[in-house]
């Protein structure tokens, strides 16, 4: 006698499936060609992506740079547990070859990159291998008058800072947007003084194309800790007056009107240049890494922003040797970078650092070393897969068998 048949419901079986890492998918595309389509619709992409979300399924990605060759990398970090972040690959931009670039995001599983010294960037999803290299902007450099010497400058060079990488749910757009230094000289003197100004581009994905902004009264002045985009809007740190008098402000900028805020930095702050405040993403929050400039046994306060509203986290007392905080992993584990540059844990609960044998001490440029994290995801942002020019990626002999 033959069994009967049971079939799910289709829809039983996409929500099941959304359940699953991005990885699988590349697999289920080559099995059964029917869920190909099912796989691309905004809500399979978005279920799966929130899915992540809830079940922390973070991925975490260390910028370094190779002490030999100097050229940047990745590491990507094992968040299983009992792994203690191990690196699990290197991922290799030769499409950035001899130049370092800033790395911006992630916002919906996507990254940004950027080379501050030349026009080229690159939007990424590291979880789908898609890359897609952004076009050149086009917009008019505009001339330099000094009254001063009353002649018009040449422009001498131009210099991309302060991207920022996000979404902007009006139009259903993803959007870079970055601070284009220009410095002016006057060519006919042997020794030329510079002169600077700055234009503010953005980029928007729909349009695969660059438009000049408005500017802000002040342009940021502080590198943040990774991504600080929090639901459609992006923040800088921004400081003014002299060194006694440093005031300490916040820039934001709306992905959906185009429009700058500057906002105050709390009272809880202290004086500049005694403290230190690095913005971060915490919990999908905008929150503040508050620390002494003098790095001695150093001490931390984590203060989150809720609707306006600052409250401190916690607050980690004088841990000795470290010089800065670089972001959080999984269960709130802060990664923090010592004096000998290295890459250390730090346990709340417990207050202990935790040396996690990652070896940047070999690495060449202590500030290149920042942490990324993101969630997983499958949008698509028109662009290709991963090749060799592009990207390479080596995995570690731990983690051979998981690519």
């Amino acid at each position: 006698m033959q069994r009967p048949r049971f079939e799910l419901p289709e829809a039983l079986v996409m929500e099941i499936l959304s359940k699953l890492p991005v990885k699988s998918f590349t697999r289920f595309n080559c099995v059964c060609k029917y869920w190909c389509p099912s796989f691309q619709t905004p809500h399979f992409i978005s279920n799966n992506y929130y899915n992540n979300l809830e079940n922390n399924n973070l991925n975490l990605l260390l910028s370094r740079c190779d002490g030999n060759t100097f050229q940047p990398y990745f590491s990507q970090l094992s968040t299983e547990k009992d792994q203690n972040y191990i690196v699990k690959q290197n991922i290799h931009l030769p499409f950035f070859k001899n130049d370092i670039p800033s790395l911006y995001g992630a916002c919906h599983g996507l990254m940004c990159l950027l080379d501050p010294s030349k026009d080229k960037a690159a939007i990424w999803n590291p979880s789908t291998r898609e890359f897609k290299i952004l076009p050149p902007s086009s917009i008019q450099r505009p001339p330099y008058f000094s009254l001063f010497e009353e002649t018009y400058l040449t422009l001498d060079d131009v210099e991309f800072y302060h991207a920022a990488f996000g979404f902007d749910s009006k139009t259903d757009d993803y959007k870079v947007i970055r601070f284009v230094s220009l410095t002016f000289v006057n060519s006919e003197e042997e020794h030329p003084h510079p002169h600077s100004m700055y234009q503010v581009e953005l980029y928007s994905l729909r349009s695969n194309s660059w438009k000049e902004i408005p500017s802000p009264e002040y342009a940021p002045t502080y590198t943040a800790l990774g991504n600080i985009y929090v639901n459609g809007i992006c923040y800088w740190k921004i400081e003014t007056g002299a060194y006694l008098d440093f005031r300490g402000l916040i820039l934001s900028f709306d992905m959906g009107n185009e429009k700058f805020l500057i906002l105050p930095i709390p009272e809880f702050v202290g004086s500049f240049p005694e403290y230190y405040v690095d913005l971060l993403v915490c919990n999908g929050s905008l929150g503040a890494i508050v620390y002494p400039s003098e790095r001695i046994d150093t001490s931390f306060d984590l203060w989150v922003t809720s609707e306006g509203v600052w409250t401190k986290q916690f607050n980690i007392k004088s841990i000795s040797g470290v010089v800065r905080p670089l972001g959080f992993g999984k269960n709130g584990d802060l990664f923090v970078r010592d004096t000998n540059n290295e890459v250390l844990l730090f346990d709340a609960s417990t207050q202990e650092l935790k040396d996690l044998e990652i070896n940047t001490y070999l690495d060449h440029i202590w500030a290149v070393i920042t942490l990324h994290a993101y969630f997983e995801s499958l949008v698509h942002i028109n662009g290709v897969q991963e090749v060799e020019k592009h990207v390479i990626r080596q995995p570690t002999r731990d983690a051979s068998n998981e690519y």
